[in-house]
């Protein structure tokens, strides 16, 4: 019985392969209002990550991040504000002795679509316990340019070209709210200097 699940868990992965081996994906920088982001600790490991998932069949990368948004770290849509996303795939090779006997020679790694989020809940309303399968087993916020030391290897590549990319929407998203902050000025009454 539990080979059949296990063939059957397979073919849908081989499924999801594109034709150069790579599945698709989605990863997720969330950010506070500090700039800070927030980096999810693997569940009895010692790395470090973003949240990130498959994308399934006939889903959408919106869709995908926002179910992995909600998944792995409890958070709704409208907990979070999309600054924006990366413009291709970004891709990841998966050395062959992470990879499961089963799919070594069809599987090769991620390629992900990337997205900016900044939060615009609470701390509290972040939840490592969301679903029956937790990622992660802690959480922290990070400055956005962080050392990635402590993300496995592999993913470090991807992670720059993400922050890289995205850091533009970063930028574009304080000066509007410094926009905001300005305060409206009143143009002087009629008869003082600077009214004609």
């Amino acid at each position: 019985m539990w080979k059949n699940a296990l063939n059957d868990f397979i073919v849908q992965v081989s499924e999801m392969l594109d034709r150069e081996g790579y599945r698709p994906n989605v990863g997720i920088i969330l950010c506070n209002a500090r700039n800070e982001v927030f980096w999810g600790k693997r569940i009895r490991e010692h790395s470090w990550q973003f949240p990130q998932g498959g994308i399934k069949r006939g889903e959408t990368p919106e869709q995908a991040m926002y179910r992995e948004l909600h998944e792995e770290i409890g958070l709704m849509p409208e907990h979070v504000l999309v600054l924006g996303r990366t413009k291709d795939w970004l891709r990841y090779d998966v050395p062959t002795h992470w990879v499961r006997r089963e799919w070594r020679g069809s599987y090769r790694g991620q390629k992900q679509i990337w997205f900016l989020l900044r939060l615009i809940g609470r701390d509290c309303d972040v939840s490592l316990r969301a679903c029956d399968h937790p990622e992660f087993d802690a959480w922290r916020w990070n400055s956005y340019w962080v050392s990635l030391d402590a993300v496995i290897e592999f993913k470090r590549r991807v992670y720059e070209q993400a922050l890289n990319e995205l850091a533009r929407f970063l930028n574009a998203d304080a000066r509007r709210a410094q926009r905001a902050a300005v305060p409206f000025r009143t143009p002087p009454p009629a008869g003082l200097p600077g009214k004609e």
